[in-house]
């Protein structure tokens, strides 16, 4: 059987050729190769690496669950909505054909053994229990073994890992994992403080509530001193 792809997978699987060219590079040439995608270049370096998406087969599903509820799916409000909705997943998903790990692949010698903090890292997840967002910031610290990594890189291991149906302790310790394995460094510190729309708009409904999840490894975990310095650097005001 021909499937006829819909102009938005059309578009978004001609854009997955320069994913991973942009994902890292801001160099003119490497854009000009990419002429093809019309979205800016932050949703551009969300796409998949490999299309997965099966837009058709969500466009039923959604139509499905609006005639479930009780709305029309042809009506002119919703129309259009189960396209919008499969586009909305190929976005907040990108991260499940991705291998955040890739952004460490590059280090470069340097003596310094203190910590190496960023924080106030914005994310948005999605919940895998309701498929409802969760959005907050992450903090994320290192202590280098010899060699250290772009400060960006730390938070592009932050935005993919995000982008996947997930649990915030999954997500948490996710993170922690990467840099763990691929800087081969002394200590690991992830915090993660979001608010939850499963419990903010619905159920419980308690808005403002946050959770906040943590994952400390090497001296992060084995010294007090050294995690008490990273909570002093986290708390630090602005």
């Amino acid at each position: 059987m021909i499937r006829y792809l819909h102009k938005e997978e059309m578009r978004y699987r001609m854009s997955i050729a320069c994913h991973d060219t942009l994902a890292d590079s801001d160099d003119l040439v490497a854009q000009d190769r990419c002429v093809s995608s019309n979205e800016p270049g932050d949703v551009r370096r969300t796409l998949l690496a490999e299309s997965t998406i099966d837009f058709a087969a969500i466009t039923v599903a959604v139509r499905t669950i609006l005639k479930a509820v009780g709305e029309d799916p042809d009506r002119d409000g919703l129309l259009e909505t189960p396209r919008r909705v499969a586009k909305m997943y190929a976005e907040m998903f990108s991260g499940l054909q991705q291998d955040p790990g890739r952004h460490l692949e590059v280090t470069f010698e340097e003596s310094y053994d203190e910590i190496v903090l960023v924080r106030d890292i914005p994310f948005t997840s999605m919940c895998e229990h309701h498929l409802l967002p969760f959005r907050g910031v992450a903090h994320v610290a290192y202590i280098p073994n010899g060699r250290v990594t772009g400060l960006s890189k730390l938070a592009r291991v932050v935005e993919e890992v995000s982008r996947r149906p997930q649990v915030q302790e999954r997500m948490t310790q996710t993170i922690a994992d990467l840099i763990e394995d691929r800087l081969c460094s002394r200590a690991v510190g992830v915090i993660i403080k979001a608010e939850h729309s499963c419990m903010s708009i619905r159920g419980v409904r308690k808005t403002g509530s946050l959770t906040v999840t943590s994952t400390m490894r090497g001296a992060f975990r084995s010294d007090p001193a050294s995690r008490a310095e990273l909570m002093s650097l986290i708390n630090m005001p602005n």
